[in-house]
């Protein structure tokens, strides 16, 4: 009978759930030059292309860290890289933070994208240009792949992370050393959060456009905005670089089985902005290169006036507010605030009876984080994934649900971060603050529990649904994610989506059945895969 309950529950979260548990990425590859030392297997590499792009003009590429996953699957990143015509590729786990190309990451690089050209369709995938993207501890490679692969760098984007050639790494070890390599005339976007380290990282980069004069290094404060997220404006900024990259450095068509020639990018054809200073009164006026009548030792380049108004903008929204504070409530608890911690704070994993539905919710606190207070916005903050196997059902529930990642990494399987955040009104400010916790992984006590997945037929490109039918030995609710293909998932069904034109037939399509078991009851049950073909 209990078991009973715990499935009718199970079926009322699924219910409950938003329609689309987690994008789509069409194809996937193994990097078999790199073996990682969280799996001891090669790292997955995950290819999506709009579904009404003819040909990619540029792809960007992040790694398995945090907020790189968060960007790439945001509806309004993907929504802007659509128009640009952008691929997007995430590998997990993530590889070289240094792009030491002792390692064979050069090699693997180059493979992958001649093993996405094949398996997709798209063979400009061989030659297209690259933007390297990373956050945090990948926030260095970006430039450093730039600098060994200088002809094929769209632009640079370190989110939350580094200026280039910094010692202040993001994963706290020596790095590359350049030699005579330079970035000049590549644009690069430094992105650093208001609520994180600072002027160490800041002047560096600053450093770096003085040593390098031909360089074209762009800075963004996330004002209101800390290290482990990333919101919707910064989301339509960093779109809005792309396409001015594209703009700036690609001329007219090209040769889809040829390198393309970018256009290398003269500073002195910029604008350049003041870098931006807590409670800054005054400022001086962004303006044509040439033209900028403050200090350009503390100043950095933009493309263009749109670009360098909406950096402007950005500051401006913040500028005068009064700060808020923001926590999170556990089973009527307000959860403990540690400064000393890189994440603030920690929650325990306390779920209901199906073992996966867990309770959260956010408040305002004071500056020291020990009460809840009424002086904030008008408006409630929100708690949003930031990465991990969760899934939102509505503003205090959330339930796990493991994806793509899959369930071998014994580092990050069991990982969730959850972030709390408030856009501010016009007294105060924007204000985030993240949370984390792990859940056991595996449930390793208890009955042992085994799926029955049967196989699934191959379909052709018209079909728009179809149903799955795993189940349980233990008669517990299975749940479903997919590796790979155009495909999502409601609920027990397959929703297939719009496939990009040029794409190659047949199709693989990878389903993973799954159950998380109940803990000290019912064991963890061992996934299983599925994979089938979509034809035309």
């Amino acid at each position: 009978m209990k078991l009973l309950r715990i499935f009718i529950l199970g079926i009322l979260v699924v219910s409950l759930l938003p329609s689309s548990m987690a994008a789509e990425w069409q194809w996937s590859v193994q990097i078999s030059g790199i073996t990682s030392n969280e799996t001891n297997n090669h790292p997955q590499a995950f290819l999506w292309i709009p579904s009404d792009c003819t040909q990619v003009k540029a792809v960007i590429i992040g790694n398995h860290n945090m907020t790189e996953e968060t960007l790439f699957e945001n509806p309004l990143f993907r929504e802007k890289m659509s128009e640009n015509g952008m691929a997007l590729i995430w590998i997990t786990p993530g590889w070289d933070q240094r792009w030491d190309i002792t390692t064979g990451c050069q090699e693997a690089f180059e493979k992958m994208m001649e093993d996405f050209a094949n398996v997709s369709g798209y063979s400009e995938l061989k030659y297209a240009p690259v933007v390297p993207l990373g956050h945090s501890a990948m926030a260095t490679y970006p430039w450093n792949f730039a600098a060994w692969n200088p002809d094929r760098t769209l632009a640079v984007i370190s989110l939350h992370g580094d200026a280039p050639r910094t010692n202040l790494t993001g994963y706290g070890r020596d790095n590359m050393e350049w030699g005579k390599r330079t970035i000049d005339g590549i644009p690069g976007l430094m992105i650093e959060g208001e609520y994180e380290w600072w002027e160490d990282r800041v002047n560096p980069a600053l450093a770096f456009r003085m040593m390098y004069p031909n360089s074209c290094i762009s800075f963004l404060c996330d004002a209101g905005r800390g290290h482990f997220d990333i919101a919707n404006r910064t989301a339509e900024y960093i779109a809005l670089f792309l396409k001015k990259a594209l703009a700036y450095r690609i001329s007219g068509t090209y040769d889809l089985d040829k390198p393309v020639v970018l256009k290398k990018l003269n500073p002195q054809n910029g604008w350049l902005a003041e870098r931006w200073h807590p409670n800054q009164k005054k400022r001086a006026k962004a303006a044509p290169y040439k033209q900028y009548k403050g200090d350009s030792h503390d100043a950095f380049w933009y493309f263009d006036k749109e670009m360098a108004e909406m950096t402007e903008e950005r500051y401006r929204q913040e500028r005068g507010k009064k700060p808020q504070y923001l926590g999170f409530v556990q089973k009527g608890q307000l959860l403990s605030y540690n400064p000393k911690s890189h994440v603030k704070v920690a929650a325990r994993f306390l779920p209901e009876e199906d073992g996966l539905t867990f309770h959260l919710k956010a408040v305002y606190t004071d500056s020291l984080h020990t009460v809840i207070t009424k002086e904030h916005s008008s408006t409630l903050p929100e708690i949003t994934r930031i990465c991990g196997p969760v899934q939102k059902v509505n503003d205090t529930t959330f339930t796990v649900r493991f994806y793509r990642m899959g369930m071998y990494n014994k580092r990050r399987t069991g990982d969730i971060c959850l972030l709390a955040s408030n856009d501010g009104d016009r007294q105060y400010k924007s204000i985030v603050q993240e949370l984390s916790f792990r859940i056991p992984y595996r449930n390793t006590e208890g009955k042992r529990q085994h799926i029955l997945f049967p196989g699934i037929e191959d379909v052709n490109k018209k079909t728009k649904e179809i149903a799955l039918q795993a189940t349980s030995d233990c008669g517990l609710p299975v749940y479903y994610y997919v590796k790979e293909g155009p495909v999502e998932i409601e609920g027990n069904k397959l929703i297939f989506t719009q496939i990009p034109p040029r794409s190659k037939f047949p199709l693989k399509v990878t389903v993973v059945a799954w159950q998380y078991g109940l803990a000290g009851k019912v064991q963890t049950a061992e996934p299983i895969e599925r994979s089938f073909f979509i034809y035309q």
